[in-house]
């Protein structure tokens, strides 16, 4: 659930504002003072923050500059203010909306949402998602370069998670041994065909049930390998 911070010393307007949003769905927390405020707002984490400008102890001025100077959490101020020299300031510290009051709670709600939704539009964008092979309860993190069997972690070295990433990336292909040692090792095998044949081997153990009758990696004889879909 998205949480929103308000810091509003108007308490029938930060309350009003709650009600509205917790019943869009958001959690809400309320501060009155803009001390206090600021102190949430920097310690914890927030999906969108409300400011009113006018506020005892620090203005929202303030607190919106010292929110921006950490985070890109959006910020919506709000004043009673009407003055655009206020909006301009307000957007120049960094806010992402400036609202008008009187206003009504729904056109809030409304910006709220327009503006979180942009916000993890934004982030979703800048993820990089990990690249992942899974088949049949082997999950393959390339990125992390983690395997999981059946949701139980298992640790590879380096050429046993290689082969085994290749083998999983080109399934029903029979390899050779060659090729496979060409493929890992990046050289010719030069009779060190055997280093494959115990990788396979190694790799059999932590992804097999049964390394005798095994369910993914198929030992083509006369020929070599092949990944099982």
């Amino acid at each position: 659930m998205s949480r929103i911070l308000i810091v509003e010393d108007e308490v029938a307007i930060a309350e009003l504002e709650k009600d509205y949003l917790e019943l869009s769905g958001f959690e809400v927390e309320v501060e009155n003072d803009g001390m206090t405020g600021l102190a949430r707002a920097l310690a914890e984490e927030f999906d969108l923050f409300i400011l009113d400008l006018m506020l005892p102890g620090i203005d929202g001025f303030e607190i919106c500059k010292q929110i921006r100077e950490r985070k890109n959490t959006p910020i919506l101020m709000v004043s009673a203010k009407k003055d655009d020299i206020d909006k301009i300031r307000g957007l120049g510290l960094g806010a992402d909306d400036y609202v008008t009051k009187p206003f009504s709670p729904s056109e809030l709600v409304a910006r709220v949402k327009a503006h979180m939704a942009r916000y993890n539009r934004l982030i979703g964008s800048s993820v990089v998602e990990n690249d992942i092979i899974e088949i049949r309860g082997i999950k393959i993190d390339k990125t992390a370069r983690r395997v999981w069997i059946n949701d139980e972690e298992k640790q590879f070295t380096t050429k046993e998670f290689d082969l085994l990433t290749f083998l999983a990336e080109n399934p029903n292909h029979v390899y050779t041994k060659e090729e496979l040692f060409r493929e890992i090792w990046d050289m010719e095998s030069i009779g060190d065909i055997a280093t494959v044949t115990v990788h396979i081997k190694k790799i059999r153990e932590k992804i097999e049930m049964d390394t005798s009758k095994p369910q993914y990696i198929e030992t083509i004889w006369g020929v070599g390998y092949r990944f099982k879909l």
